[in-house]
């Protein structure tokens, strides 16, 4: 929780990783713990678990605070831990929110409450309502209309950003980049802004986004790291080379529902024991997996080599 005091410092490449399973569909806390020995071994920098890539709605909230411990033990404070703590459900968010914060996560990622379709009030209702609970936790809302059906909109995080201290910033998994800029107006250059879509990570920075939170970090983390350093350092040209030459493999992470590619792709490569996904997902068909196999061949130059786990 060394970052908790300071959260700009959560910046550049945040991986979000898969949940690990076994065949038998129990979680693989032994993966996990692997997943993050690896990325930090691949320069990551920051961590987070439990945002869609890592399949939390389909978990118990036991499981998810038990996957929040054991990452966070894991990290053990090297680099910035960014839980996805939100539910459809205000008791579970709080109760989950409160389990990262005594873990010492460094802040919480709270997903727009999915199904309901709350309006801008509501959803203002609601962030406030996590924040005052945790004054001491920054908090970071997390848009993805395309799962949640309601989108936070611009002049809300503006508003939740004036009244609350803890509320930093958004995690935007939005294709509309016009959006991306129109929260930044209504806010201010000081709120932080994570990019969500793999193809506007780099894009981000010029508008003074702070980082990404890729799930193409779950196959490529040492590449979407780099990227971050190079455009951060000027070499733009390296940046957009990377931009570039990942997109087969941000095609290969799409292939199917997202995270059935990644998972089989890390089963293949020796960094996860199954690539099993819970209901209602299915495991990867035979002609996504010939799809998979394509597209990680054309892409094979920035795929991180598995050998790097401890």
């Amino acid at each position: 929780m060394r970052f908790r005091s300071d959260p700009a410092r959560i910046r550049g490449s945040i991986a979000p990783l898969v949940t690990p399973f076994t065949d038998a569909g129990d979680v693989d806390h032994d993966s996990l713990r692997r997943l993050v020995r690896w990325q930090l071994a691949a320069g990551t920098h920051g961590i987070s678990l439990g945002g869609s890539t890592g399949e939390p709605s389909a978990q118990t909230i036991a499981e998810r605070a038990a996957g929040i411990r054991t990452v966070a033990a894991e990290i053990a404070d090297r680099v910035p831990f960014l839980p996805g703590t939100g539910s459809a459900k205000l008791d579970e968010t709080l109760e989950l929110t409160a389990a990262a914060r005594d873990a010492g996560a460094d802040a919480a990622l709270v997903i727009t409450p999915y199904y309901a379709r709350p309006t801008q009030e509501a959803l203002h209702v609601w962030y406030s309502t996590v924040a005052r609970e945790f004054p001491d936790l920054p908090i970071v809302a997390y848009n993805v209309p395309s799962r949640t059906a309601v989108e936070i909109a611009p002049e809300t995080v503006a508003r939740l950003f004036r009244e609350h201290d803890n509320f930093v910033g958004v995690k935007e998994t939005t294709k509309d980049f016009e959006h991306f800029s129109r929260v930044l107006h209504a806010a201010g250059p000081e709120l932080l802004v994570w990019s969500g879509i793999e193809l506007l990570c780099l894009p981000i920075l010029s508008l003074g986004g702070v980082g990404f939170v890729s799930a193409l970090a779950n196959i490529a983390p040492a590449a979407v790291a780099e990227m971050y350093e190079a455009a951060t350092a000027g070499d733009l040209h390296r940046a957009r080379e990377i931009h570039y030459g990942v997109h087969p493999l941000v095609d290969l992470l799409f292939t199917e529902t997202n995270p059935a590619p990644a998972k089989w792709l890390m089963k293949e490569r020796g960094l996860i024991a199954s690539d099993h996904v819970r209901p209602p997902l299915l495991g990867l068909t035979d002609a996504g997996q010939q799809r998979v196999r394509a597209l990680a061949e054309a892409g094979a130059k920035y795929l991180t080599p598995a050998e790097v786990v401890a």
